[in-house]
């Protein structure tokens, strides 16, 4: 079976869940001047097709230093901020106005036997973010600098109501007609924000976050971020960690740092359980562990529902308290929603999947496929390599999710003198 057929079978509930979420993707100028920026355009435009509602917003420093450089003018920078005057503001309109072009153009594409084959895509950009000047800091004036006042959110969500695709440039208007030159993370950061979008979604050189060793860091919570930002010292990839936990801070879900260098990397981040890139989300109300001897008896509130009516095996106090340590559980806000266990089949590289359950009131929210993926986790790490699991209700979920068709000759004999008959369970197995 093609590499491909697995690879959309897998992403297909994440297709489902970001259909009619706004995400704000920062795209900064190096990327834009990057061989990989086609990809990235082909990318987005996936992302459209797919019914994600976009913002894309674009920088421009590469681009600015190269004009000021042709017409002999110094940059100047205060606490790593460009001091816009007169003639650096000149370069910054010259630079962010070709830029918006180019990247309208190429999301105008329709060649025939292209990503953007029939995509017949509307890109609209305009006045959506008013700005104020940052003023004098420390005694230097920063003139035509500024910082984002305040997001058409109404206008810009309108568009996106029609489908359009908002592009948002480094640059903003005040009431009296003044221009600014912005940081396009800030925007970035303040468009998800008062969107309230899903999403932030920001582009850089690297895969994401590195630590020390040089290994990607793949998850964060705000909170852990600014011991990063101190040992980064002043570096882009600190004013993208920054800007991802300022989102997370003001309401936006997840933000996720991914590689403008790397095909595929917005991709991989979105549509697969591991990602490729940087996480940073907020504080989770569930937490998926193992379980304790405290978890006793919330665990037979929610399976004890399940066993009266026939979907599960019956399991006294006396056993969940000495299988106790079997069993993972989602924990919310202290109440335990879903559960399941694992057991290790004796003289076998082979466990059993058992005692799947999710609260009623919990389900389709995909805690069934983290509790999967714990147990999964759990097996290869105690080196088994295959998963059984027994229903008698629940065939068709596990199929959907890679395990096949089983039977009584395949289990190991440790488990296969316990089969029984009389509940006559379906056996399904997986190679993990």
């Amino acid at each position: 079976m093609p590499d491909y057929v697995n690879w959309l079978r897998h992403a297909s509930p994440y297709i489902n869940a970001h259909r009619d979420c706004t995400f704000v993707v920062m795209l900064p100028g190096d990327g834009v001047e990057h061989p990989n920026f086609g990809n990235i355009v082909h990318d987005l435009v996936l992302l459209h097709s797919l019914g994600v509602r976009l913002v894309l917003v674009y920088g421009s420093r590469p681009q600015i230093e190269s004009r000021l450089q042709a017409r002999g003018l110094t940059p100047h920078f205060h606490h790593d901020m460009r001091v816009t005057d007169f003639a650096t503001l000149e370069c910054v309109i010259d630079a962010v106005g070709a830029l918006r072009i180019a990247i309208e153009a190429r999301l105008s594409m329709d060649m025939a036997a292209s990503p953007m084959q029939g995509s017949r895509l509307r890109v609209t950009g305009g006045n959506f973010v008013t700005a104020r000047p940052i003023g004098v800091l420390e005694g230097v004036d920063f003139q035509h600098t500024g910082e984002v006042r305040r997001i058409d959110r109404k206008g810009i969500s309108r568009l996106l109501d029609e489908r359009s695709i908002v592009l948002l440039s480094p640059l903003g208007y005040s009431p009296t007609g003044e221009i600014f030159n912005l940081a396009c993370e800030d925007v970035a950061t303040r468009a998800a924000i008062d969107l309230g979008a899903e999403k932030l979604l920001l582009f850089g050189a690297e895969s994401g976050l590195l630590d020390e060793q040089g290994r990607l860091v793949r998850e964060l919570r705000p909170q852990q971020v600014p011991a990063h930002l101190q040992r980064l010292g002043s570096n882009y990839q600190a004013e993208l960690l920054d800007a991802a936990a300022q989102a997370c801070r003001g309401g936006v879900a997840r933000s996720h740092i991914v590689s403008y260098a790397e095909d595929g990397a917005l991709l991989s981040e979105l549509f697969t359980r591991t990602g490729g890139g940087t996480l940073v989300a907020q504080e989770q109300f569930e937490l998926v562990r193992e379980a304790s001897i405290g978890d006793v008896g919330g665990l037979m509130d929610l399976i004890t529902p399940l066993e009266e009516q026939g979907i599960l095996v019956r399991r006294s106090r006396e056993v969940l308290e000495r299988e106790i340590e079997q069993f993972s559980v989602v924990e919310r806000e202290g109440l335990i929603i879903a559960c399941a266990a694992l057991y290790p089949i004796a003289d076998s590289e082979a466990g059993e999947l058992a005692c799947l359950a999710v609260n009623p009131e919990y389900r389709h929210g995909g805690r069934g496929d983290e509790l999967l993926e714990r147990i999964e986790e759990r097996a290869r790490a105690l080196g088994l390599k295959t998963l059984f699991v027994l229903t008698t209700r629940t065939a068709h979920w596990f199929q959907e999710r890679g395990f096949e068709a089983s039977s009584v000759d395949r289990l190991p004999s440790a488990r296969a003198s316990l089969y029984n008959y009389q509940r006559n369970s379906k056996i399904f197995e997986k190679a993990i």
